[in-house]
């Protein structure tokens, strides 16, 4: 069996090289045919580290991130050809491929970079947080009471842009000798303000649900996945009705670990084509395209998962239920909205029609729901969050600017370039 498994890693490991080889060359290709970027344009860099599967992570900051671009340009820098190809496919902020930490050298060089945003916690943002004379700011992917939300890492950043009170409260609660007040700034949900796009579906009387889970998880305490425990019974339930309209966006990493999982993925989207099939006029939706924004505003309810989509929602201020974990290992966070949310349990799964209509209609989970909204995001009018943002960056550039004129006097920055061996092997 040793023999077989050692076989069956070495074939993957040679894929992966391939599939490498592959996206380096094609972005290379992809910029060669672009202008080069002119030196010193770029004031702000975002970090991305990842390949295609975490695309999510940088699409939901496109449109905040465009904004900023028109005060102080904006550039990725990718340092995965599969990420760099997916950033150029997608074309919606400069890229700058920088696979090994030469290249990304040799690029700073010719920028201007003083604020270095971050999407998540890839390992490889150790390699960046080796440049001073610039801010390292992690502005993470989302707004969740997930673990991944309190980890240790925040310390390694300068600065976190933070969504409000919330996220506040919860680092308090778990990180030692950080200093709160100083290192976390509030900027609300600026992705709230762009949730747009064209429906498609024409809009009727149904009743439209958004059902997104997370994906299975790679461990129990992130066993948040309900698509095989609660997801077809309520799929089920709702396309019984005739009288509801389902949007089901599942996490692009569902059944990634668990094929069990991703099997259930593969029967709802069938049950959804079936039903679209026997009534045209149900136009229920399978959602897998990279934009975020009309599903959460255009919903009346969403059920989601324990994942940054049930803050992603609690922006949008419109009702939602979130499903209760089977595995007991799963961690909860009951400090916060989860401990005062809408819960659906896996056996009140098939009864998901009278839950629906009780938390549109009921007077007090609409109050809950306004408390909690503003515990999390503070202001959240048209724009509110997006001013926010741009001033806290505002705020960091104003801070270079008098740490610059202290440091004037000392010598050039000159960081060592011992570190071909962090170097990825996609160069």
């Amino acid at each position: 069996m040793g023999i077989v498994s050692d076989s069956r890693k070495a074939v993957t490991l040679i894929r992966k090289a391939v599939a490498s080889r592959s996206a380096v060359r094609d972005v290379r290709r992809a910029l060669a045919a672009r202008p080069p970027h002119p030196p010193g344009r770029f004031r702000v860099a975002v970090y991305f580290a990842d390949g295609a599967v975490n695309m999510y992570q940088m699409r939901q900051w496109y449109k905040p991130l465009a904004d900023l671009a028109a005060r102080w340009p904006v550039v990725v820098l990718s340092r995965s050809a599969i990420g760099a190809r997916a950033l150029l496919a997608d074309d919606a902020l400069p890229v700058a491929f920088v696979p090994t930490v030469r290249d990304l050298e040799a690029y700073l060089s010719t920028q201007d970079i003083r604020v270095v945003l971050y999407v998540n916690q890839n390992t490889r943002n150790f390699q960046m947080f080796r440049y001073g004379r610039r801010w390292h700011v992690f502005i993470n992917h989302g707004e969740s009471d997930k673990m991944y939300m309190t980890t240790n890492q925040f310390k390694a950043y300068d600065y976190a842009f933070v969504a409000g009170d919330a996220a506040r409260e919860r680092l308090s609660r778990v990180l030692w000798d950080y200093d709160i007040e100083r290192r976390t700034i509030e900027i609300g949900r600026p992705q709230a303000d762009h949730y747009s796009g064209a429906l498609p579906y024409t809009p009727d009387d149904r009743t439209v649900v958004l059902y997104a889970p997370t994906w299975e998880g790679d461990r129990p305490s992130a066993h948040y996945g309900s698509i095989l425990t609660h997801g077809e019974a309520l799929v089920d339930a709702l396309v019984a009705t005739g009288r509801h309209r389902v949007v089901y966006r599942p996490h692009p990493r569902s059944g990634v670990v668990d094929s069990a999982y991703g099997a259930a993925n593969r029967r709802i989207i069938a049950v959804l084509a079936a039903a679209n099939s026997a009534d045209p006029a149900a136009q229920h939706v399978f959602d897998d395209g990279p934009e975020l924004g009309w599903q959460l505003s255009a919903a009346d309810v969403a059920v989601v998962d324990i994942s940054a989509m049930v803050y992603d929602r609690l922006a949008a201020d419109k009702p939602l239920m979130i499903t209760r974990p089977v595995d007991p290992a799963a961690l909860i966070d009951t400090h916060g909205y989860l401990s005062a949310c809408e819960w659906l349990t896996a056996a009140g799964a098939p009864g998901i029609v009278g839950e629906i209509d009780r938390v549109l209609s009921d007077p007090d989970a609409v109050s809950r729901l306004a408390t909690w909204v503003r515990h999390y995001f503070g202001d959240t009018s048209p724009g509110a969050a997006t001013a926010r943002f741009q001033d806290a960056v505002g705020t960091l550039m104003a801070d270079w600017e008098t740490w610059h004129a202290r440091a004037a006097a000392d010598e050039p920055e000159e960081p060592d370039t011992d570190e071909a061996e962090l170097d990825d092997a996609d160069a």
